[in-house]
């Protein structure tokens, strides 16, 4: 049976004894109904993964012997940033989830002038929060030892400001001709993507104007929370770590 990965926030250290967080102790001793002396391996976010042995489990509460800590090789050298507009429904949350996957650095939630989502105050802390949890159990399922972050929600003005430190800025947009393979190999990149019914002309030149580059990835027009995939798809292919399976 494959060996359940499970993040926790704890700190973890060779040896220690080590008592889960109560999310992951949740997870571990009610979900997964584990026990006493079966192996897990755990990670906090800090690039590696740890061989942890069940010493005591509970619905509520477990403890683990943590191993010497061991390298993860899963995260790509192309950092992506990703401003993701809002949308209805589950398509936010397969956004993220995928994303993560995909290998994404960080996810920013946008509000643009398309969006059909608003979200404020004690709301939009609930959904950043839930979507955070989308992120933690997509890592443990493909393997990264290290957690996105999902920043809360911007204006485009703001995203545009935020993603300044990157040395590739994109806004995908199917009516230009510029794909992606014309372009130099960036370090990090920054991609930006509109709601159902898309971003405006307006939002699009102001993004020009902030030295984005509009950028298509085919003559298909993509739904919101496909054209993430697409796009760090490629990206991951031509600057990334899937470039080594060519």
């Amino acid at each position: 049976m494959r060996t359940p990965r499970i993040y926790t926030d704890s700190p973890l250290s060779e040896g220690a004894q080590a008592e889960l967080d109560e999310n992951a102790a949740q997870h571990v001793g009610r979900v997964l109904r584990m026990q006493s002396g079966q192996a897990l391996r755990l990670f906090n976010g800090d690039g590696q993964d740890y061989p942890a042995t069940i010493t005591e489990a509970g619905k509520k509460r477990v403890e683990v012997l943590v191993g010497a800590p061991e390298p993860n090789h899963t995260e790509s050298p192309l950092q992506i940033v990703l401003g993701q507009a809002l949308s209805k429904g589950d398509r936010m949350d397969y956004a993220v989830q995928k994303a993560v996957e995909m290998g994404v650095t960080c996810i920013v939630p946008l509000t643009t002038e398309h969006c059909e989502v608003k979200l404020k105050g004690d709301r939009a802390d609930k959904r950043l929060r839930h979507w955070q949890s989308i992120a933690v159990s997509a890592a443990e399922q493909c393997g990264r030892a290290r957690v996105p972050q999902i920043l809360p929600v911007m204006t485009v003005a703001q995203w545009l400001e935020q993603s300044r430190d990157c040395d590739l800025r994109l806004v995908l947009h199917h009516r230009t001709a510029q794909a992606l393979g014309s372009m130099n190999k960036p370090g990090r990149i920054a991609l930006m993507i509109g709601p159902e019914g898309g971003l405006t002309a307006e939002e699009i030149t102001q993004a020009e104007k902030e030295g984005f580059l509009p950028v298509a990835l085919g003559p298909r027009v993509l739904r919101t929370e496909t054209a993430p995939v697409a796009a760090m798809a490629l990206c991951q292919w031509l600057w990334g770590d899937s470039g080594s399976l060519k």
